[in-house]
Formats: C-alpha cells, structure tokens, sequence
C-alpha cells in the first residue's frame, strides 16, 4: 500500500510557540525548512493559504526551483481567483515542478478571513462554489478543446488552456467535516483531509468520507489523509516534559495574540472541523497511544493542533494504528519547525516505512500463495 509523508513549508518562523523573527516571507529559512524535509525522508510539503500571507504559489515554485525530489501540495481558495486562471497557474507550476505538485482547495472555515478578501457568500454557498471550481480546473488540466461552462457561481465560453500539467494531472486535496463538505469531497477528491483525533473517530470519519464517494457514485473512496502534531522525547517522561513545556509557550502565547480574522473565537470556532476537536478535548486529554488534546483546547481547535507525544517507537506505533484503518497520507508538523522535522525524519518515518513495507511483503506473499494453492487444486481437479 506504501505511505506517504506530508510537512509544512513554513515562511517564517513564527508559530504557536514563537513570534516570527523576522519578514513574514523569508527566502533564507524558507529553503531551509523546506531542505530539511527533502533531505530527511518526507515526500511533500504544504504551502498554506491565509488572506493576508505571503501568496503560496509563487513561494511554492520558489522551493520548486531549487530542489528536486520534494514534492508540493498547494493550498488554494475558490474566491481568490477565476478558476480558469487557477487552473493555469497550477498547471504552470506543474510543469516547473516537473510533475510534482498536488493542490488542496479550502472552502474557508472562517467568514470574517473570507470576508477579509471580499468573499461574503455562506459556508454551504462555499462549498457549492468549491464543487463547480473543483470541476472546472480538472477539464481545464485535461481539455485540449474550448469548453463552457454555466453553472450556479461561473459561467464562460470556449476557454481552452495552452499550458497543461507536467504528466498525469495533479491529485485534488479537499478537508471539511461538515455535511456539506463530505458531500462534495466524497464527489470531488482525490485526497481527503482530516484533522487527527482519537482512533474511533477517525474510523467513523473514513466510513463517512466512504459512504458520500458512493453516494456520488464513485467505486472508491478518496486517499485519507490524517494530521498531527508530533512531541518526541528519548524516553516517555522526557517527552511529556517537553509537551507541558511546549502548552505552556502555547498558552502564553495565545493570551498575548491580538485578535485577527484568521483565530477568530477560541471558545466558539464556527468551522465543523474545530468543532469536533474541542469537542473531543473536552471530552478527554488523551486517547488511545499517544493522542493528547490539550494543545488543541488551548488553541481553538485551530487547524492541525492535536499532538503524539512520546518516544519514536511510540509515535511510529502511534501513526500505524491509523494506517490500520485505512490511512494512507500522514501529516506532521512539529512545534521546532526545522530540528523537529529532522527528528521526525531521522527517527519515526523509518520505522514507519519499514513496518508498511514489512506489511505490504507479508500481504503479497499470501496473496501469492492462494493464487499458488487455488492453482494447484484446480491442477488436481482437471488430472
């Protein structure tokens, strides 16, 4: 089945525990961070979409440019550009990229970081927007003849593209854990993102995310992607050391931040996704391995909060536990940004990669062997 591993390409480095030291776009740690993802074992970095960011796309062909094997997930917003346009902009990094991008569109969990940038519709009004601009780029990518389009939020006649992706086209990345969301993930994904939470509910979520792809009348379901934030420690209690330590860099930081369209309200976060992880933190502060849910509480549910803390084999066991269920990309982004990447890579990507590999052997040696066996009766049956 194999296993892929996704990062965060960070711009700066500010985050949850630090103020940022410097420009919000610097180029020098920009490299950095990302080289130490391509130099110790990940697969693809996430360049993410906030209105008032530096813009993803051209830092995303930046790093595109200057290494060679590390792969790029492009978040993007619907409201932010036509979709015929997106479509070349993407494929234009495609072809710079040599066929290595993905691109992950955001419906928006905020109204007032939607607002920021002039888009004033609804959340399910998002989502319908989201699903026609989905369908849009993917002809574009693959139209060699004009085609039009009238839907409910585009209309346009006999647009054909002159830039097309490197190969095959990029695969779609969708999150969301709202009806709506599922609906037109399940339709439209290639990939589905879900934030990391206890095992059972991760289970009910891939059933859902399965259920809305055959609604939709696909035969399969979309990859799964599931998201954490990793506390490693040399032993069980040094971790957990370093995670209060890192809780409370989080909480003092969080009572210090001035208010911003992009946090929003801590206690009540209107998006379905944060919803559920404090939900889940109130519940609970730890589940399961090595889940804790306390970085999650402390922070709104904002984005990917929710941590495995312990030593590299536990985390590892941790993250296979979710393979186990049919996880299929697994996202970590650590709170050291660049010496937490190369921990992760240097001690916990090996360990997983080497048991998926060891599973995958197992399983095609007793598929060989049924196959062996069903012939060897059916030899047996015709003497």
């Amino acid at each position: 089945m194999g296993i892929e591993f996704l990062g965060i390409a960070g711009l700066n480095d500010g985050g949850e525990t630090q103020a940022r030291s410097g420009a919000s776009f610097d180029k020098d740690y920009t490299l950095r961070f990302a080289r130490a993802h391509e130099d110790n074992g990940w697969d693809r970095i996430l360049f993410a979409y906030h209105s008032g960011a530096p813009d993803p796309s051209t830092a995303a062909a930046f790093i595109a440019s200057k290494l060679d094997h590390l792969k790029i997930l492009l978040a993007h917003r619907p409201n932010v550009s036509y979709p015929t346009y997106a479509a070349k902009v993407f494929a234009t990094l495609d072809q710079i990229s040599d066929g290595r991008l993905n691109v992950h569109f955001i419906t928006g969990g905020s109204t007032a970081d939607q607002a920021a940038e002039g888009d004033f519709l609804t959340k399910d009004e998002r989502y319908a927007r989201t699903g026609e601009y989905i369908r849009i780029v993917k002809q574009a990518w693959t139209s060699r003849e004009p085609f039009s389009f009238d839907g409910e939020h585009y209309r346009f006649e006999n647009f054909v593209s002159d830039i097309w992706p490197h190969g095959d086209r990029p695969e779609v990345s969708f999150g969301g854990s709202s009806p709506a969301a599922y609906a037109i993930g399940g339709a439209e994904a290639d990939i589905y993102a879900v934030w990391g939470e206890p095992l059972a509910d991760t289970a009910e979520q891939i059933q859902t995310i399965t259920d809305a792809a055959a609604a939709a009348g696909r035969e399969q379901r979309p990859k799964i992607q599931v998201a954490f934030r990793p506390i490693l420690g040399a032993t069980e209690e040094l971790a957990w050391e370093k995670a209060q330590s890192i809780l409370h860099r989080i909480e003092q930081r969080t009572a210090g931040a001035a208010p911003s369209s992009f946090v929003g309200d801590l206690k009540n976060p209107e998006n379905a996704g944060s919803q559920r992880l404090l939900s889940i933190a109130e519940a609970g502060d730890r589940y399961d391995r090595a889940l804790w849910t306390k970085p999650a509480a402390v922070s709104g549910g904002r984005g990917n909060s929710n941590a495995l803390v312990g030593t590299p084999e536990t985390v590892a066991a941790a993250l296979l536990d979710y393979v186990d269920l049919g996880v299929d990309i697994l996202s970590a982004r650590g709170y050291d940004f660049v010496n937490d990447t190369i921990d992760f890579g240097r001690y916990v990507i090996p360990i997983v990669r080497e048991e998926v590999a060891r599973r995958d052997a197992a399983l095609a040696k007793a598929s060989a062997e049924a196959s062996d066996e069903l012939k060897r009766r059916a030899h047996h049956d015709a003497a």
